[in-house]
């Protein structure tokens, strides 16, 4: 069907329009989500507020948690667009377009047309993946560098010319540095394992010769350097001391709570990456990697395995953790369905259970999703979680038609079943692709602006009605970048003002409000400095008066 356009060369544009189509709408449709959404926006609104476009900051206080490149890209988008959900979410759009004709020019060149083809439809159509370029978080434009990074490096590897050789190798380092200015050093941490396994299965230590892993290195610093190095020149060492102590914590720690079990990142990829995941699982056998494999394919492989051992590793658990993996398990399972969709293979029983158990697990789940919020005092004797039940109180309408996302990947997996089942393989790998992609588009219309409505709502829209007054905001309880971004907290605040201790006991100049969680507010419900206005939807809200 449409894999013999693949190969036309106005094909690479007709991704990019699809892309634009898939990721621009919606954006600013929800508010941004707390934590990692408003944490980058406020830190690209306070550059802006502030001018000063080299320092990362929260809280008008120096930020150490993150190098500033995506953030200028935020910048730059609320330049154009304004202070607001949209322009925040609008660089992952753009990333998300220049991602798919990436790898559909990478792809056509390693393998032709139809494998680019079906690795960008994987790419594209499988859910984190697809939902991530729609996202505020750096983690897509982080990826994306550090993808690039690998890649350029399997092309040293597997080229003898010498002038080619050096080329990759700069480009390699550009973009690894790139991926360290724009989330950190973990970008130059993979990109040396990487290197240190593919030589490994080459059993050629000089794969990548030792004249170039200096290049390499070089380049990857200098990029670095434009930032880390003169931030340190100008403002000392205290920046790089306290981001490197906090990359340590978080690789040693369960930091801010954020635990898992071990197998964590392998259901996040299995669930998350369908249908990919299903695809990927046939590609691990001697068919695909042995001596003749491709050189970018070893790495890939490599890349993956790197990415999920890594994190699994690691104390702090967090879905976008794994994401980088998207890259590697879409290439590899592009590989297996092109010879899929050709006839040359088939799926195992074991792809084929899983595809209809986890496609139909998920179409159920976002299907019962309306049914759980209309019938919610039918289940709530057996949640124990108090802040989770009073999220439930919040005013939202469920119809019919918050049904459709739920029914429409239901109703494409058994389409798709029907099209595999008499040998129609494209026609089943299509429908289901299509499926996906519409239920999360109609999610983003129906279903998403309603979680946010329980979970976050009444907190944002409390935040925004402080926006234009002349007082201190604070949270109590819990964490939140909310109360900066949407009660547009301003510079120049007084000191003390950013101690939690000072807004409640402290010699106040103006009024404070405040914000709590219904199971985190025992405490302050018996201050006697604190006047309680009432709650919402599971938080609670205060006020202080200055004597």
């Amino acid at each position: 069907m449409i894999s013999k356009y693949a190969s036309k060369s106005y094909f690479i544009w007709v991704i990019a329009l699809v892309g634009a189509v898939l990721y621009i709408p919606f954006l600013g449709n929800v508010h941004l989500f707390d934590w990692d959404e408003i944490n980058f926006a406020e830190n690209a609104r306070e550059m802006i507020l502030t001018k000063d476009y080299f320092r990362v900051q929260i809280s008008f206080e120096p930020f150490w948690e993150k190098p500033p490149f995506f953030i200028w890209l935020q910048v730059l988008a609320m330049k154009i667009f304004g202070i607001n959900e949209f322009a925040a979410r609008f660089p992952n759009a753009i990333v998300g377009i220049i991602t798919l004709m990436t790898i559909f020019k990478i792809g056509k060149k390693e393998q032709g047309a139809d494998f680019a083809l079906w690795w960008v439809v994987l790419y594209m159509c499988s859910l984190l993946p697809h939902l991530y370029f729609k996202s505020g978080i750096m983690d897509p434009t982080f990826n994306l560098f550090i993808f690039l990074g690998v890649y350029f490096l399997s092309k040293v590897s597997e080229n003898e010319i010498f002038n080619e050789r050096i080329l990759n190798t700069l480009l390699a380092g550009f973009f690894i540095g790139m991926g360290v200015l724009t989330k950190g050093p973990v970008a130059g941490l993979v990109a040396g394992l990487c290197m240190v396994f593919y030589a490994i299965w080459a059993r050629k230590w000089n794969v990548i010769r030792p004249i170039e892993i200096l290049l390499f290195g070089i380049v990857a610093i200098l990029v670095c350097f434009a930032w880390f190095g003169l931030e340190t020149i100008k403002n000392g060492p205290w920046f790089l001391v306290t981001f490197i102590q906090y990359q340590i914590r978080l690789f040693s720690t369960q930091d801010a709570g954020h635990g898992g079990f071990l197998g964590y990142h392998f259901v996040v990829l299995l669930l998350g990456c369908f249908p990919a995941s299903i695809f990927f699982i046939g590609t691990h056998n001697k068919y695909f990697f042995n001596s003749k494999t491709l050189a970018t394919s070893k790495w890939m492989l490599i890349l993956f395995w790197v990415v999920l051992i890594l994190f699994t590793i690691v104390k702090t658990k967090i879905v976008h953790y794994s994401s980088l993996c998207y890259f590697p398990l879409t290439y590899i399972g592009a590989m297996f369905l092109k010879e899929f969709v050709a006839g040359n293979l088939d799926a195992n029983k074991f792809q084929k259970v899983l595809f209809y158990l986890i496609g139909g697990l998920l179409g159920f789940a976002v299907f019962l999703l309306p049914a759980y919020g209309m019938f919610f005092k039918t289940f709530e004797p057996y949640i124990q979680d108090k802040f989770a039940v009073a999220n439930m109180e919040a005013d939202v309408s469920w119809t019919w038609m918050h049904f459709i996302p739920g029914a429409i990947l239901l109703v494409t997996i058994v389409l798709a079943g029907f099209s595999f089942k008499n040998n129609k393989r494209e026609q089943g790998v299509l429908l289901t692709s299509m499926g996906v992609v519409a239920m999360l588009q109609m999610a983003m219309v129906f279903i998403v602006p309603n979680i946010e409505a329980f979970s976050q709502r009444a907190a944002i829209e409390y935040f925004e009605t402080l926006k234009d007054k002349d007082c201190y905001v604070g949270v109590l309880g819990y964490k939140s970048y909310a109360h900066y971004f949407y009660a547009q907290k301003k510079p120049n605040e007084r000191k003390e003002a950013k101690e939690i201790e000072w807004l409640l006991h402290g010699n106040i100049d103006k009024t404070v409000y405040f914000i709590s969680k219904i199971d985190r507010n025992e405490q302050y419900e018996t201050m006697p400095e604190l006047l309680k206005l009432g709650k919402k939807n599971g938080f609670v809200f205060y006020k202080r008066m200055p004597k």
